[in-house]
């Protein structure tokens, strides 16, 4: 009895440390995500340390590109630039396309 118990404890100890390591993987993972990305941004001083922090605090899902969700307004302006790009649009064009696809519903 007294062998079962001192084998439990062990793996008990045993399951504990290798859940703080996996732990540590994740954050350290999430850390050079959030840095690579920031680095992509070309994210420099104060702006920086802000998208870290928030980066770094996102729920537990890792902080990937695809990961963080834009808002509404932000995936309407990659659209219509998307789109402005691609129909060529350049100058007082592009700007009143841009103007009238913002403002559409």
């Amino acid at each position: 009895m007294m062998k079962l118990s001192a084998t439990l404890v062990a793996i008990s100890l045993l399951l504990g440390t290798v859940s703080t390591v996996v732990a540590e993987n994740a954050q350290q993972e999430k850390m050079k995500t959030c840095n690579t990305e920031a680095t992509a941004k070309h994210l420099k001083g104060a702006d920086r340390k802000a998208f870290m922090k928030t980066c770094l605090s996102a729920g537990g899902e890792a902080a990937a590109p695809a990961a963080k969700p834009a808002n509404a307004q932000q995936e309407k302006m990659k659209t219509c630039n998307a789109d402005a790009t691609a129909k060529g649009l350049k100058g007082a064009e592009r700007k009143a396309f841009m103007k009238s696809c913002l403002s559409a519903k």
